[in-house]
């Protein structure tokens, strides 16, 4: 069993909000509006709440990002509230998802 305080690697399509209560997602910001920004992973697209108005304002649309929140029910499903947001805009995208499609086939 995960350490409760551990944010779990997920992507947006198996996130549940049951028992993954603090994830890490990453991402490219396809809308920003006031507080939100909406992450696409690929696999599906998630509102993603940011209460600080400093990194809000550093956050770009097509920007690549790694979120580690918190999900937060709501009427229509769950949302992300950003604990923190770190930005990836040096990521070689194809290179890290060669090295995590590695990472599968060896079980790690």
């Amino acid at each position: 069993m995960p350490f409760k305080n551990h944010y779990l690697k997920k992507i947006i399509s198996e996130i549940n909000p049951d028992t993954d209560l603090k994830v890490k997602l990453i991402g490219f910001v396809v809308d920003k509006k006031g507080d939100t920004i909406v992450l696409d992973d690929g696999s599906g697209k998630i509102n993603v709440f940011v209460d600080i108005p400093s990194v809000m304002e550093k956050i770009n649309v097509n920007q690549i990002v790694r979120i580690f929140g918190s999900t937060l029910p709501t009427e229509s499903g769950f949302e992300i509230k950003a604990d923190l947001v770190q930005d990836l805009s040096n990521l070689n995208i194809n290179l890290y998802k060669k090295v995590e499609e590695l990472y599968k086939e060896m079980g790690v």
